[in-house]
């Protein structure tokens, strides 16, 4: 095998696996270095098992409300290992995609531990031995695992990370999930709906604290009225962990208070997976466990990128995708748009699922803009009634000056669908007119899309 490479990728998840393919598309010898699975975290530990897991528990919970649907289902109940064998199977058939797709590009596919030993030249350990390649570039796609605090670590038993929480050693009865971000919130929403009783605990001031504020305060009385318990401007001090209990120490309103639960998911972040690589000897910034680039994911090295999550915020694995796409362009040569993170959407797959994109109406008013603002709620939507999804809202932004969609924020059934739209209108430049004299087809959810807009400017027809 040649050992001479245009392009080195190291980290096949969705950051990285598609880098290659697409260098390989465009020409360019490409090679991949993954040390644990292909398709990275986010196929194999992240968003795809957790999505398999999650709609089992959405079907529970229809199942639990056939009786509206002028349906009849007795003794209801589930069977955790087999929701977690059809996760695990959901994760293999999509790792072996992967595979599939590096072979049919002809990407050179290494499993091992890379290192990058001087400036073009990547070190490969595998089981065989050390591989030594040389390249002209090297895309850094490491991507991040799950942070872990002192005295809050995870030891698989009774206390989990999203990891163990994908592989639960048994079914919580009382569960504790501290961090109320998109991980956080979607495990409690999973073991919520199957009968864990669940409490979250949040730092800041409100759950999904980075949504906008109407969206999380929405959010925070659906959970609360599906039984969760939401501790806000609250803080996990320290865990005393036994065999079959953790008791937490919990700060809450300047009060120590001392709860017992069997079960502990860790959520409070990630950490960029910077170590062992040699970056240090490169010269590289590494800025609070992550890569600093430019616009273009470069770090400032000639020949040297990082993308996705080992690059900073948004941690998302589409983000991740689209820097991969753009910097294996810029490498072949052609014209490339840097990737603009308040134009990436983020989505909750929570019950109800939450997305946005753009910023939120705080936001925008601290950016001293003069914001429209429009609202729609799904009780005012045809189709969200024939589905009993009537729990939902929109919320659009718009500067008042120029016409611009500055940000949509939902809340509801199947807006991690809905938001693209205006993800493509935000990507065009569409105004408030472009959206208004837009046709959106009836019956649908994505009516409500245009009520919101309708709404910002007075001109809301359905509420």
């Amino acid at each position: 095998m040649s050992k001479d490479f245009d392009v080195v990728v190291i980290g096949a998840g969705p950051g990285g696996y598609v880098a290659a393919i697409r260098a390989a598309q465009l020409g360019l010898k490409a090679a991949i270095v993954e040390r644990e699975h292909l398709g990275g975290i986010c196929l194999n530990w992240g968003c795809i098992p957790t999505k398999a897991m999650l709609r089992s528990s959405e079907v529970f919970h229809l199942m639990h409300r056939a009786k509206e649907f002028g349906l009849k289902a007795e003794k209801v109940d589930y069977d955790l290992d087999a929701v977690v064998k059809r996760s695990r199977g959901v994760a293999k058939q999509l790792n072996s995609g992967v595979g599939h797709l590096l072979k049919k590009n002809k990407v050179t596919v290494l499993m091992g531990e890379a290192t990058i030993p001087d400036k073009g030249r990547v070190s490969v350990r595998t089981d065989k031995g050390t591989d030594e390649l040389t390249t002209k570039n090297v895309i850094l796609a490491t991507g991040a695992r799950a942070r872990e605090l002192p005295g809050l670590e995870a030891d698989g038993e009774r206390v989990w990370t999203y990891k163990h929480a994908l592989l639960p050693p048994h079914m919580p009865k009382k569960l504790l999930v501290i961090g109320s971000g998109a991980i956080g919130i979607e495990f409690a929403s999973f073991y919520n709906t199957l009968g864990s009783e669940t409490v979250v605990v949040e730092v800041m001031d409100r759950i999904l604290p980075v949504e906008d504020a109407e969206i999380s305060d929405f959010a925070k009385k659906a959970f609360e009225k599906q039984g969760m318990t939401l501790m806000s401007k609250a803080m996990v001090k320290q865990l005393d962990r036994m065999k079959t209990k953790v008791t937490a120490h919990i700060e809450l309103g300047g009060k120590l208070e001392r709860h017992d639960f069997d079960t502990v998911i860790s959520a409070v972040g990630i950490v960029g997976n910077v170590e062992g690589l040699g970056l240090e000897g490169l010269g590289v910034k590494v800025d609070r466990t992550h890569v600093v680039t430019d616009e273009y994911c470069c770090t400032g090295i000639d020949g040297l990128f990082a993308i996705g999550d080992v690059a900073g915020a948004p941690w998302l694995a589409h983000k991740a995708s689209h820097e991969g796409v753009m910097v294996a362009e810029l490498i072949a040569g052609r014209h490339v748009h840097p990737v603009k993170p308040e134009s990436i959407a983020g989505c909750t797959y929570c019950h109800p699922q939450v997305a946005s994109v753009g910023l939120t109406e705080a936001k925008a008013k601290e950016a001293g803009l003069k914001v429209k603002v429009g609202k729609f709620p799904f009780i005012g939507n045809g189709k969200a009634i024939a589905l009993g999804e009537s729990e939902g809202m929109m919320k659009v932004i718009f500067d008042e000056t120029t016409g611009e969609l500055l940000g949509a924020h939902m809340i509801g059934a199947e807006v991690t669908e809905l938001i693209q739209g205006y993800v493509v209108g935000r990507q065009l430049e569409t105004t408030e007119e472009d959206l208004m004299h837009a046709v959106f087809p009836h019956p649908t959810l994505s009516e409500m899309m245009h009520e919101a807009v309708l709404d910002a400017y007075g001109r809301a027809i359905h509420f």
